[in-house]
């Protein structure tokens, strides 16, 4: 008997990882797809640089203001290696100016999370705390990073204090907005069941909300890194070189437009990067979302 349950072991793992007989692998079928929809991202983007650079053939706006992808891609390329004695763009080249620019972003954006998840817990558990706080998050919610800059600067210099202060401000309120959101909808039948088995305040909050609640707070926190790197560049234009607004900036006031253009499709494509990253922490942390 035993020998036998021994030997049936391994066929029934087996039939289990592999498609059932005469039932198709999906995982073909699943390779075409994403090659199709990878060939339509490549034809969509041949289909733009095509148009980009006949607007520019045709001299619809003058070179200074639209240069073509050629002279974008040559700023690129100047920007990223040392020429002629010149190291990239004011001395850094293109990566450590972004390099610089994410290292703040995950400093202000960390210290958001540190601070937004608890308070969002406790604006969404406690009442008394969200009728005093609440009201707090939604006001900075609705301002502009520029409208506290200077306020920051008068109060920090011009060196990290002001550019990591701004971008945790602009990150915090998404954060605690979403975890209070999170935290008020959890299903009642759970919190019920907790309270049943003698789960106190804290036990409920930190073992039944705070789980349930954590698809929407990573949400939130994916939501927070995308405002902070839009406040990047407005957080850079206070001594912001090395940096990726800092260089933005200045190639402005010199009216480079191929490198202004450089560092966009560089906060763009790196941004893209970014949210996959947090996308697959989402999948990794919270395996269960979108299933029943």
């Amino acid at each position: 008997m035993t020998a036998l349950t021994t030997e049936a072991g391994p066929d029934r793992r087996s039939a289990a990882a592999d498609p059932r007989p005469g039932e198709p692998d999906a995982r073909p079928g699943r390779l075409r797809e994403a090659l199709r929809w990878g060939a339509l991202r490549i034809v969509a983007l041949a289909v733009l640089l095509a148009a980009w650079q006949a607007v520019v053939s045709a001299g619809v706006w003058p070179r200074v203001l639209v240069p073509s992808p050629g002279e974008v891609w040559r700023q690129f390329v100047l920007a990223s290696t040392v020429h002629d004695g010149v190291r990239g763009v004011g001395g850094h080249l293109l990566i450590e100016h972004l390099g610089v620019s994410l290292g703040r972003i995950g400093t202000g954006s960390g210290y958001a999370v540190l601070a937004g998840v608890p308070l969002g817990l406790l604006i969404g558990t406690v009442r008394p705390v969200a009728v005093v706080l609440e009201p707090a998050v939604t006001f900075l919610r609705t301002l502009p990073p520029l409208a506290y800059l200077s306020l920051l600067v008068i109060w920090f210099g011009i060196d990290e204090a002001p550019k990591i202060w701004l971008l945790v401000i602009a990150a915090l309120p998404p954060i605690a907005a979403a975890t209070a959101a999170a935290v008020r909808t959890v299903p009642d039948q759970l919190v019920e069941a907790a309270r049943a088995l003698g789960s106190g305040p804290v036990s409920l909050l930190l073992s039944v909300r705070l789980p349930s609640a954590l698809p929407e707070i990573l949400t939130g926190v994916r939501i927070a890194v995308g405002v902070a790197y839009t406040s990047v560049v407005a957080a850079e234009t206070i001594n912001g070189v090395p940096g990726i607004g800092g260089m933005i900036r200045d190639a402005q006031r010199y009216n480079q437009t191929a490198l202004v253009i450089t560092g966009i499709l560089a906060i763009g494509l790196s941004g893209i990067v970014l949210d996959a990253l947090l996308r697959l922490v989402e999948r990794l942390t919270v395996p269960w979302r979108g299933r029943a």
